[in-house]
């Protein structure tokens, strides 16, 4: 059953209705199907499996392994559960106080002998890896979560435990905090359970505060963004900016005030280009890893407000936040047993990822941070605002470039969708869930990723063979930059260190946007022949799909009307243009993240010729929308000329200009770009 706010106020929120009490209603609405499952106040949280080949814990894990599972369903849903202890002490569900719950289930799991004892770090190294001295465990990401809830309903749980009980919690932190974590976003575990400590009244280490600290800080790329590994997702929104706010309230500002400065002046930076990437309702794009934690995204939000000198729009973020909790809650297939399914929205296999279990997704309750702010804070008080969107024209798209994180952001005014074009991604040729996570030329926000429809096609994906059954997507992903309104990157194919890049297969992007969509004027270069290099457009929900093929001065084009899942129109135009032998439909069953069946348009070449100036440049162009009302034929076919250099017109060498129907002018020049392009 999907979730419809009782208290709505369309003056104080025209564009979601949504209140601070919608919100309050929201956790309610979540915690009775998580506690639908728990029997009693000695139960866990631990949901019912529907998913076990992916997700932990596996039949023959170690226990530490199980308790981990245990853990990470009692503080994830304690995210949700604290902002409403917080604002409603006495609330029962399932015939169980949760205050009374949580406070029980907190101390059971910091306490020897316990059955839902969780074990501390100390007992999880004897027992997994006494001679590991970089052994670390899914329980310390989960310590951090619990000092946040702690905190959050302080007056009703942590003020009333005993100094014995606070003692045996402060011991079981101290055991995390002090011991090796992962070297990236997982020091911020750490440093909020040092910075609990020390705000309530114990002694820490301070050098390794420091250390965590500083480390944390030169992971920052830029624009507000931090890198987290290879890649940039939103793990920098949801980790770096919004625990650092944190660790600024308990202990920044007042002992690293260097530090604290340097976190909210990138808070800040961020909130200047970060609501850029939702869309006019508020969606999060479904990109990245960790996607199962759907609108943690806006979390960003809620630690900026924090920080001393916020610099949060409060009326456009609300709105971003109301519309992206209402992107996921809004739907029937949401929950499943009472729990967010393991998808974006539904159950959606090839999102999820190893590290996750059934209880994962609940670290969505982030985005319910927002509701320690006070009734009269002008997050809730401001009415809600669209903020950049009203000062957009008709048919405008703003393009925003971060060359640091290597993200652009496309809002189409026309349709109100965001487009996310990204690069500086590395990852291993058969990491397929990576490639598909990061390496898309672009995501939508209304039409997520897909995962493979067939063998030699993906969505938003060039996809290589050579004949031999050896079919390669594109695994790395260089970024170049912005310039004149074309944004310039390049992709690998099969990329490893083991051989230099000119035995690899590359193709050199170049797109910009259209009031609907992206254009592609991409150059390959291939060095092995025959070849066959495939293009798919975005996947496309199959619920009753109308399908047109058009063809205009040689150029071809299909057009997929429809609905989603929920019954929302949609529609898409896959334009092919020079360069391309054919365009294709793939039709699949259980790889589209909104509906059980799908279509993925593709455009595809074929390369014979070893050598003799074949053409390379490849021109297409996808556009999205949300409505029945046909494209235009100048926006499906919007190329009034297609002017090369080069006497063979093949796009070999000198730069390709693009005469559109409109008047515009696009010129693609991939000279030079060899001695700048960055990971």
């Amino acid at each position: 059953m999907r979730f419809t706010p009782k208290t709505t106020d369309y003056r104080l929120s025209p564009f979601t209705g949504l209140t601070r009490e919608s919100w309050l209603e929201a956790a309610e609405y979540l915690m009775e199907g998580i506690f639908s499952n728990i029997p009693d106040i000695e139960a866990p949280v631990v949901m019912p499996r529907y998913e076990t080949e992916v997700t932990y814990p596996h039949e023959g894990d170690p226990e530490w392994r199980f308790k981990a599972e245990i853990f990470e369903g009692l503080t994830r849903s304690f995210f949700i559960a604290a902002p409403l202890i917080k604002n409603k002490p006495d609330v029962t569900l399932n015939g169980i106080c949760l205050r009374e719950y949580y406070k029980k289930q907190v101390l059971c799991a910091v306490t020897h002998n316990e059955k839902n004892y969780v074990f501390n770090f100390t007992d999880m190294k004897k027992m997994a890896a006494p001679d590991n001295p970089e052994a670390c465990f899914q329980q310390t990401v989960e310590t951090a979560a619990l000092v946040i809830c702690l905190w959050m309903s302080k007056e009703q749980i942590w003020d009333t435990y005993t100094k014995e009980e606070k003692d045996r919690i402060a011991l079981f932190l101290r055991d995390f905090a002090v011991s090796y974590t992962v070297p990236q976003n997982w020091r911020l575990f750490n440093m909020l359970d040092l910075a609990f400590l020390y705000m309530n009244g114990y002694d820490i280490d301070e050098d390794i505060m420091r250390d965590h600290a500083q480390t944390i800080l030169n992971y920052y790329a830029g624009d507000g963004w931090y890198r987290d590994g290879q890649c940039f997702d939103y793990y920098s929104c949801w980790a770096f900016n919004m625990y650092t706010a944190i660790w600024n309230k308990w202990y920044g500002y007042e002992k690293e005030p260097y530090i604290a400065a340097r976190y909210e002046e990138n808070s800040n930076k961020l909130m200047e280009n970060y609501p850029t990437f939702f869309d006019r309702d508020g969606f999060t794009n479904m990109w990245g890893r960790s996607c199962i934690y759907r609108n943690a995204s806006t979390s960003a939000f809620d630690g900026n407000l924090m920080m001393r000198e916020s610099k949060a729009d409060p009326g456009f973020s609300r709105r971003i936040c109301s519309g992206s909790l209402m992107q996921f809650l809004a739907r029937e297939d949401f929950l499943i047993n009472g729990v967010p399914a393991l998808g974006f929205y539904g159950p959606f296999s090839p999102l999820v990822q190893g590290y996750s279990c059934a209880e994962s997704p609940l670290w969505l309750g982030k985005a319910f941070m927002c509701l320690c702010l006070p009734a009269d804070h002008p997050f809730w008080a401001s009415p809600e605002t669209e903020g950049f969107w009203v000062q957009l024209a008709p048919q405008q798209t703003q393009e925003t470039v971060l060359d640091g994180p290597a993200l652009c952001t496309a809002n189409h005014a026309a349709t109100g969708i965001t487009e996310l074009r990204t690069g500086k991604i590395v990852k291993a040729p058969d990491d397929i869930h990576g490639i598909e996570n990061y390496s898309k030329l672009v995501f939508n926000t209304k039409f997520p990723w897909e995962a493979q429809p067939a063998e030699s096609v993906r969505s938003q994906e060039y996809v290589l063979s050579y004949g031999r059954g050896d079919i390669r997507p594109a695994n790395v992903t260089l970024w170049h930059g912005y310039k004149d309104k074309v944004l310039y990157r390049r992709q690998f194919f099969d990329y490893d260190l083991k051989a230099e890049t000119h035995w690899k297969t590359a193709v050199n992007l170049a797109d910009f946007a259209m009031p609907c969509g992206i254009m592609r004027v991409d150059r390959i270069r291939l060095y092995r022949y025959p070849s066959r290099l495939s293009l798919g457009a975005f996947g496309f929900p199959d619920n009753g799909t109308e399908i047109k093929h058009l063809e205009r001065d040689g150029y071809k084009a299909v057009i997929l009307k429809g609905t989603d899942s929920t019954g929302k129109a949609k529609q898409l135009a896959f334009t092919v243009m020079d360069g391309w032998d054919g365009i294709g439909l793939a039709h699949s069953v259980g790889t589209n993240p909104d509906s059980r069946e799908s279509y993925v348009p593709y455009a595809f070449t074929d390369r014979k010729r070893q050598y003799g100036c074949e053409q390379s440049i490849l021109i297409s162009q996808v556009l999205t929308k949300e409505s029945e009302e046909d494209f235009a034929e100048d926006e499906i076919f919007p190329v009034k000329e297609v002017i090369y250099t080069d006497p063979q017109k093949r796009g070999g060498y000198g730069p390709v200009k693009i005469v559109l129907k409109n008047g515009d002018e696009r010129t693609v020049d991939f000279y030079g770009i060899e001695g700048q392009l960055e990971l």
